[in-house]
């Protein structure tokens, strides 16, 4: 895709696009160009027919690639690309006497045949209804290589069934094209010198961590861990000692103000009340058996009193003593 899309632009800009077009008189028949059936592969005639092959890569190319592996993928490339160059000669010796004696620049029936190999080896993903038609997903690339087909006619669309005849050559494996596969050497050489320049072809993976890797924690964030990870008996440890520090960093300098208590984040807040450890303002959040379990054994008291009394309390039996006193009262 980088190529093709390079080698266009450069020959626009440098007006050389006159030579890759193969016509058979007088470029072959005549001057003997017969380099141009190799090279009318490299290029295409007009911006559009570049974008539409570069949408039908990636969505149809790529697929492949994956399904074939690399070294496949490669050798099902070139074996396209010298069949679909000796269909294209006999096409027009045979044709030439009809008047078909010009095909425009394009790699159309490479293209073709790769999209051929994703009809018959990808499976559909999904329809849906147009009207009184169903349609698969795979009728926006159909829809693209209609558009391409139709781009430079009549030349356009026999090299796309060129390409049609080409993919079902090669995987109806006649004369056993499926089993051919370039030289080791070959791919040393890619890999060596091509794949630096392109670059990784590998989807990336992404962590399943929250944070990224290279972001580091401020102060707020690691004190509102420790305040969440931290048990009650701590918190109120913690905020006594600061406060005596405090007080006593005051009173030596005169200042005879108790400093306030810090109230806790509105993060560490949060995640208290997720996990249930304290329900805001330093209170535990009971669940509805303990509720359950001090109602039976208190009948007189109001449900919201047992409430206030298993929040202030650590567990059920200190709640429970804090509860008895008041049922003596009443």
């Amino acid at each position: 895709m980088l190529f093709l899309g390079t080698a266009s632009i450069t020959a626009s800009i440098f007006d050389i696009k006159q030579y890759f077009h193969l016509q058979l008189v007088p470029h072959i028949s005549r001057d003997h160009q017969y380099w141009r059936l190799l090279t009318h592969h490299l290029i295409f005639g007009n911006s559009s027919e570049l974008l539409l092959a570069m949408v039908l890569l990636f969505n149809v190319g790529i697929n492949i690639e994956r399904t074939f592996g690399s070294r496949k993928y490669g050798s099902f490339l070139i074996v396209s690309g010298l069949l679909s160059t000796l269909l294209t000669f006999l096409t027009l010796l045979l044709t030439s006497r009809f008047g078909l004696n010009y095909l425009p620049p394009a790699p159309v029936a490479i293209i073709l045949a790769i999209m051929y190999q994703h009809y018959r080896v990808v499976p559909i993903s999904y329809t849906f209804r147009i009207s009184v038609f169903n349609v698969s997903n795979k009728a926006f690339q159909y829809f693209l290589a209609y558009l391409l087909a139709i781009s430079d006619p009549p030349g356009t669309l026999v090299t796309c069934i060129i390409g049609l005849v080409t993919g079902q050559i090669y995987r109806s494996d006649i004369v056993s094209l499926k089993n051919y596969r370039v030289s080791s050497r070959f791919e040393r050489f890619c890999v060596r010198f091509i794949l630096p320049l392109i670059g990784t072809t590998r989807a990336p993976r992404y962590s399943n961590r929250a944070l990224p890797n290279d972001y580091a924690p401020n102060a707020a964030y690691r004190r509102d861990q420790a305040t969440s990870a931290a048990s009650p008996e701590d918190i109120d440890d913690r905020a006594a000692a600061a406060a005596a520090t405090t007080g006593t960093a005051t009173g030596a300098s005169g200042d005879t103000t108790t400093p306030a208590r810090r109230q806790p984040s509105a993060m560490s807040e949060w995640v208290d009340e997720l996990t249930g450890r304290r329900g805001g303002q330093g209170l535990r959040v009971p669940t509805d058996e303990e509720i359950s379990t001090l109602t039976g054994m208190f009948p007189g008291l109001p449900r919201e009193q047992v409430v206030s009394a298993l929040q202030r309390s650590q567990d059920i039996q200190t709640a429970a003593d804090a509860l008895l006193p008041q049922t003596s009262t009443d």
